[in-house]
């Protein structure tokens, strides 16, 4: 005779949502060969529900970033990652059956997450270096996360969990979310995408002035909560001192990110804050200060900026392949490299700078 599966975990999430949908029977959809044993998709399974407010939606509900079954992890606070994800994306009246692409994507967060161990919390964005619906006619080429307004947060018999809801946004979207903050920028956009329904449609919300001017507005206030980012083509390059010359020291930055670099400089420095700079191989920290320099331990590279230097880099820093020397800090010279854009057969299909 078999045991009896447990799936306390699983029945912890069904349970939340049949607070918001009653009876309704959901679209699921499993997965046959497990991950762990070579299965291509990480997730257990994905749930869409239709959902009439305040636009007509398919409503994703993801499970497997959580622990279904047996308690595993020896994090007894939180169950597995300690969410699961959800989305929301505008559905035609018709539509039967939800778009595949968006069990595609789910199932690509899983393999994110799996893959790197890194989570998704409220706040966070993700840069999809393109469509988020491959080959489709949109602007939404990145995506930010957020609390499920209709589903809190659940303790299970494995430990707390909470909805992250993902949510599509545009290229100077995810611009305004790291100069200020991702959530500003959701709520002052939330009266135009209402419960942040991702539509592959729809126009920037900074084409909205007051969302601009607020967005705006925060940043020069609050600054930016973006205190880490990664950066693909981070190094740095030691200057050769010779007998009749010396060659200053190299930060090379890719054109892609150069331009924000220079604006979350401003957003963080200028507040006080410092900004790291994450690579493959290095670590750039920039620390404010009243008098400028560098150093460099092992794999680390400290840069300190006064307000003259931040504002001189906020100039320079543009998505374009140049070399330059900072006036503010002597000895530094940064050299911004083209970025090639590929897509998943490695195929460059954009060169930035």
């Amino acid at each position: 005779m078999s045991e009896e599966v447990n799936a306390s975990g699983w029945d912890a999430i069904d349970q939340e949502l049949l607070k918001v949908y009653g009876d309704q029977e959901p679209k699921h959809y499993g997965t046959v060969i497990p991950y762990l044993l070579g299965g291509e998709d990480p997730l257990e399974g994905i749930s869409a529900y239709k959902s009439e407010t305040p636009v007509p939606h398919w409503h994703f509900v993801t499970y497997g970033f959580s622990e279904l079954y047996e308690k595993e992890s020896e994090d007894a606070d939180y169950s597995g990652y300690g969410f699961e994800l959800t989305f929301r994306l505008a559905r035609n009246e018709d539509e039967e059956e939800p778009p595949a692409w968006a069990l595609n994507l789910l199932q690509n967060m899983g393999r994110y997450v799996f893959d790197s161990g890194n989570v998704f919390r409220s706040g966070d964005y993700l840069d999809a270096n393109g469509p988020i619906c491959q080959g489709a006619d949109t602007l939404l080429t990145a995506l930010a996360f957020t609390l499920d307004s209709e589903l809190s947060a659940i303790e299970t018999p494995n430990g707390q969990l909470e909805f992250i809801q993902m949510v599509g946004i545009t290229g100077d979207e995810l611009e305004a979310m790291q100069t200020w903050n991702t959530i500003g920028v959701l709520n002052a956009g939330l009266e135009y995408i209402p419960n942040y329904v991702t539509d592959l449609s729809r126009a920037s919300l900074l084409q909205i002035s007051s969302i601009a001017e607020a967005v705006e507005k925060g940043m020069v206030e609050e600054g930016s909560n973006t205190g880490y980012l990664f950066v693909d083509q981070l190094a740095w390059e030691q200057g050769k001192k010779g007998l009749f010359s010396k060659q200053p020291n190299k930060l090379t930055l890719g054109a892609k990110q150069a331009g924000i670099i220079g604006k979350l400089l401003r957003g963080r420095i200028l507040k006080g804050r410092s900004l790291t700079l994450v690579g493959r191989e290095i670590r750039v920290v920039f620390e404010p200060g009243e008098k400028c320099g560098y150093s460099m331990e092992e794999t680390d590279v400290t840069i300190t900026l006064n307000e003259t230097a931040v504002m001189e880099l906020n100039q320079c820093l543009m998505p374009q392949e140049k070399e330059f020397e900072l006036s503010s800090i002597p000895g530094l010279s940064i050299l911004i490299k083209k970025t090639y854009i590929k897509d998943q057969q490695g195929n460059i299909v954009e060169t930035i700078g």
